[in-house]
């Protein structure tokens, strides 16, 4: 375990819904007489059923957790993704030690700073000053250790003023601030981080991800990230962890576990989409896609043909209709627009053509607007569908997918032979 920092094996988190106990004195006397004297499982463990928050289950016992497995390495940065109610949160508070786990074990080398919800670790009637000093006693550190960083906490932080004030009186902003500061400061050789981060302004944000980033590479730190932004966790992480309804999905690295995650979210749907839309007068009814399977794959090589039906009630002098093509994260990769258009009133059909060789074999997610007079958006439909692409004839030069989100294949390449 020399280079390990966090070891997690057969690691289960149960929680009962309702009422706590399990419902009658017999069974309280069945678990304490199975687990304490036996010294067997919680025989209404088996009872369990996984945490799928959107269903009524048949149990009012269900595994936040179930059979987790995994080892992160000292340094590593590691993502923690999945939907609400995935797990995410139980796991780190498991790591933090703020709960215990019901069955397995965890073995962490090192101290832990941890910042998992807003206002957790503080005292509300002490001073942000104060504070400080406790979060670095809890962690272990000795005064005269947080003493010298303490100028650069508050620093960082961006609260100076308010420091010597009850953190009662700060906004979740302002506590989110100063609590990320301690963690990141304070000399703990694991710093686990959940979703609070969203709380924070757009430039705390990309301070804190910096700083994140240095405790990780520059410090060799391990850095355990939960968050719904997938851009700032490809940034940061390397490796990654997916979880859904408390079972792991994939480890792995970070770009292809968010890759997989997003990949089974997404409404890949099949060629002839119904959309029936309406403002202003104009109607969009249907996009049909050709080159596009019922299982709405498309071949890559081959031209994507998209037809978009339309249907006005009256004349506009200039309608245009865009695409626009986005990564699974939400990143616009690129868009087209037809050319400004009189529309009488009727039906109407734009087409557009994407050449082959042009997209890659991703997954897209595509958004449609309709436009009038070259500057009002009248439709605008986001995440319509997504389309996938493959490559049903492989290069031989990539043995592995080709690389980048996009790749036109009309770059001229020559070969001069030089003789000396």
């Amino acid at each position: 375990m020399s280079k390990t920092a966090i070891i997690v094996e057969n690691l289960s988190k149960i929680y009962r819904l309702g009422e706590i106990g399990t419902g009658t004195i017999s069974h309280d006397l069945h678990r304490w007489w199975a687990m304490k004297v036996m010294g067997k499982e919680d025989p209404f463990l088996k009872i369990g059923e996984a945490n799928d928050r959107a269903n009524k289950g048949i149990s009012d016992i269900v595994y936040s957790l179930k059979d987790i497995n995994f080892q992160i390495e000292q340094g590593d940065a590691v993502g923690i993704i999945g939907r609400n109610g995935a797990g995410k949160s139980t796991l780190l508070k498991l790591l933090s030690r703020v709960t215990s786990p019901t069955t397995g074990s965890i073995k962490i080398k090192g101290r832990v700073a941890s910042l998992l919800e807003v206002g957790t670790g503080f005292h509300p009637e002490l001073t942000g000053r104060e504070n400080i000093f406790l979060n670095g006693a809890i962690l272990g550190m000795r005064k005269k250790e947080i003493t010298r960083k303490l100028d650069e906490i508050i620093d960082f932080s961006g609260v100076e003023r308010y420091v010597d004030t009850p953190v009662k009186r700060y906004s979740s902003g302002m506590y989110v601030r100063l609590a990320f500061a301690v963690a990141a400061h304070l000399e703990s050789e694991i710093l686990i981080v959940d979703e609070v981060l969203a709380v924070g302004d757009a430039e705390f944000q990309k301070k804190c991800l910096g700083k994140m980033g240095e405790v990780s590479k520059g410090e060799g730190r391990t850095v355990l990230f939960v968050s719904h932004n997938m851009l700032a966790v490809k940034s940061l992480c390397s490796n990654g962890i997916s979880l859904d309804k408390g079972s792991v999905q994939k480890i792995g690295n970070m770009a292809s576990v968010i890759d997989a995650y997003l990949a089974k979210t997404a409404k890949v749907a099949s060629s002839f989409i119904n959309i029936e839309k309406e403002s202003e007068g104009l109607t969009l009814h249907t996009m049909q896609i050709s080159n596009n399977g019922i299982d709405g794959r498309f071949d890559i090589e081959s031209d994507l043909v998209f037809d978009i039906k339309l249907s006005s009630t009256k004349d506009f002098e200039a309608i245009n209709v865009n695409i626009f093509f986005n990564t699974l994260e939400g990143s616009l990769i690129f868009a087209t627009c037809s050319k400004s258009e009189v529309i009488k009133k009727g039906t109407v059909t734009f087409q557009c053509t994407i050449p082959g060789n042009t997209l890659n074999d991703n997954i897209y997610n595509l958004d449609v607007m309709v436009v009038k007079d070259a500057s009002k958006s009248i439709i605008n439909l986001k995440d319509i569908i997504s389309i996938e692409g493959v490559e049903e004839k492989r290069d031989g030069a990539w043995l592995d997918k080709f690389p980048g989100l996009i790749r036109p294949q009309n770059f001229k390449w020559s070969k001069t032979n030089t003789h000396e």
